[in-house]
């Protein structure tokens, strides 16, 4: 007998350890895959993002005006060819694409096009200034969804007011990863060394950007041309560096909610009443059995 119990309750001790080891184990395992789950998911977000841009003028300012007034009109917002051909690519893939599209052009275009691609084309550019704007923060929490960045480019000629056809590539770089591109811009007309030619981009973060600081750089080309004709980034400027950024989807609209509670104590009474009557209830039952 005294054998028995010994053994019984060994094999029962033997059990809880076993059980308790494996649910370690297994809750150990769970949260490692959940958390490898969660970081997958994280790298696979898509970055949404939409931007309109111009020379700083009127209409920029109108854009940025619907912004700070938490307007996301889509008719005035569009993405540009460019943008969609280009965007969320690191700067060395968006560069090497543009030399495999400059070489296939090459190789397909007529004679009166080859001269479009001759070096002897290329002006000389400089990005003299570049600066951004933060517009939009919802919840009040130090990071905005929605920014600006305006950047004046000119040429560097002995022939005064010469023009150029010029667009640009804007890229984002989340706490010093990798640049990635976020927006290219239609041709515009740069001229000489003016400073009224300033070319602004207002961007909408609308999902996929984590509340993090993000620094901009700008890439400048002249139309025809597959190589970058100037750059300018945070390591110019601290106006582009380190920019408190999130996407709308973190960045919650606040919606205070007041509640006014008329009649307190009538309520205290009925439910301290309900909780009389279960307590009479249960002694009746508990004690009516003797």
């Amino acid at each position: 007998m005294f054998n028995k119990n010994f053994y019984q309750l060994f094999n029962k001790r033997l059990n809880k350890l076993f059980n308790q080891k494996f649910t370690i184990k297994l809750t150990a395992t769970l949260l490692l895959v959940s958390q490898v789950s969660v970081a997958q998911t994280q790298l696979q977000v898509e970055q949404v993002s939409r931007s309109a841009s111009g020379l700083k003028n009127n209409v920029v300012e109108r854009e940025k005006t619907n912004l700070k007034s938490n307007l996301k009109p889509e008719e005035q917002i569009k993405i540009s060819q460019r943008t969609l051909a280009f965007k969320g690519m690191s700067r060395p893939e968006v560069s090497y694409a543009r030399q495999q599209k400059a070489t296939s052009n090459l190789l397909t275009s007529t004679l009166s096009q080859d001269a479009e691609y001759d070096a002897d084309s290329y002006h000389s550019f400089v990005i003299y200034s570049g600066y951004s704007e933060l517009i939009l923060d919802i919840d009040e929490d130090g990071y905005y969804q929605s920014f600006s960045v305006t950047f004046d480019a000119d040429i560097l000629s002995s022939m005064a007011n010469e023009q150029a056809v010029v667009y640009a590539d804007l890229y984002l770089s989340q706490n010093g990863g990798p640049w990635v591109l976020y927006f290219s811009s239609d041709d515009f007309v740069i001229t000489g060394e003016d400073s009224e030619d300033e070319f602004e981009v207002v961007t909408q973060l609308d999902s996929g950007y984590v509340a993090d600081h993000y620094d901009v750089l700008i890439d400048l080309y002249e139309v025809g041309f597959s190589a970058v004709m100037a750059t300018y980034s945070a390591s110019n400027t601290n106006a582009l560096y380190a920019l408190p950024l999130e996407s709308s989807d973190y960045d919650p609209e606040y919606i205070a909610v007041e509640y006014y509670d008329e009649h307190s104590g009538g309520s205290s009474w009925l439910l301290f009443g309900a909780l009389l009557a279960l307590v009479y209830r249960y002694c009746l039952v508990k004690f009516g059995q003797y």
